[in-house]
């Protein structure tokens, strides 16, 4: 048993922080999403012109998913699997340097995901009561992005 840990162990931790990379990303990007499509319904009910703005304010959010998708690529590229040169044996120590990596992905997308999500939403509240506040929905949505990834890689 343990030299089938120690063989595959460093394998198995990689692939499993490139999972949850992309998991835990996607999974951010789709709470997010919903919870600015919840906000946007509501003003779609009374002002079904606004679709355009709403769908751009709920796209935010679900850039993550795609974050976590490029880390998972880079994993699988470092790995060996996806580039050609075949799959690398990795020793215990290797895999959980690529197992770290990933983290703050897998982290940061989530929890960011959210974030912007629930702050796209104010700004459908915000672009219902004034529409032409609208652009300054999106640089609110992509500031607190950056500001909860920021956060959470220093912290």
């Amino acid at each position: 048993m343990f030299d089938f840990i120690n063989a595959y162990g460093g394998l198995g931790l990689a692939f499993l922080g490139a999972a949850l990379a992309v998991g835990f990303s996607c999974a951010g990007s789709g709470k997010g999403t919903g919870i600015v499509g919840e906000a946007a319904a509501g003003l779609l009910s009374e002002q079904p012109d606004t679709f355009g703005k709403c769908l751009v304010l709920q796209v935010l959010p679900g850039t993550q998913g795609l974050y976590g998708l490029v880390v998972w690529f880079m994993a699988m590229i470092q790995i060996g699997l996806i580039g050609g040169s075949g799959l690398q044996q990795l020793d215990i120590a290797q895999g959980l340097s690529v197992f770290g990596a990933c983290m703050p992905m897998a982290i940061g997308g989530y929890i960011s995901a959210v974030a912007q999500g629930k702050v796209a939403a104010s700004s459908v509240n915000l672009m219902a009561r004034n529409p032409e506040q609208f652009s300054k929905g999106i640089i609110m949505g992509g500031i607190g992005y950056m500001a909860v990834q920021v956060d959470f890689i220093v912290s």
